[in-house]
């Protein structure tokens, strides 16, 4: 998406994508914790929000990569509240989750150690090596498109934090940290009105979700 600012600044019917997000954790959820990382210079863009929840609320700044940045809103959780056993890692992208999206999640998480949202795949999906032609059809009904919040034990997620810094492996998601531990994470299944905005058209999809629903 082609824009002046990172998309989750984006107005949403009238409000910062990001700020669905933070209502729904802040306000309805009601955590002990909630970090937002995010880059230095927009800090003081959203400190309103520092002084409406500063028992609760902290900033924490991004890293060079994905894992870099949940490291550090992981490391400032830590400091901030070191009863913590579980964390949920959430896309602010994501502005339409639910309540109960995230309370099942939860509920996963705290049975299996580690839990992510998904959907059942409704595309048919083909692997090409090359780009230009199809090297096979994968079987649909294994596949699951994941979305987040993503929840999972701390501890677990430390050790395969350290894990992947020190083979240098790869990681898109923080279940694929768990992954390379050898140990499961557990399918909860979401609403597919969960999506991620990356495009101009997403935008107007959502928009039309919070109208159905009357936000």
């Amino acid at each position: 998406m082609k824009a002046s600012m990172p998309k989750q600044f984006l107005p949403l019917n009238g409000s910062p994508i990001l700020t669905y997000s933070l209502n729904l954790f802040l306000k309805t959820l009601n955590p002990s914790t909630v970090v937002l990382v995010l880059n230095e210079e927009y800090h003081s863009d959203w400190s309103s929000w520092l002084t409406s929840y500063p028992s609760t609320l902290l900033f924490a700044s991004p890293g060079h990569e994905r894992q870099g940045s949940v490291l550090n809103g992981l490391k400032a959780l830590r400091s901030h509240s070191p009863q913590c056993e579980y964390v949920a890692v959430h896309d602010s992208a994501r502005p339409l989750v639910t309540v109960e999206e995230v309370n099942n999640v939860v509920k996963d998480a705290k049975e299996y150690g580690a839990a992510t949202l998904g959907v059942k795949c409704k595309a048919t999906i083909k692997e090409s090596e090359d780009g230009r032609f199809v090297e096979r059809t994968i079987q649909r009904s294994r596949l699951w498109e994941i979305h987040t919040p993503q929840v999972i034990s701390i501890p677990t997620l430390l050790r395969g934090f350290d894990k992947v810094e020190k083979e240098g492996l790869e990681v898109t998601d923080d279940a694929s940290v768990v992954e390379h531990l050898g140990e499961k994470v557990k399918l909860t299944e979401g609403e597919y009105t969960n999506l991620k905005i990356t495009t101009p058209e997403d935008l107007e999809v959502a928009a039309s979700i919070l109208r159905e629903r009357g936000e």
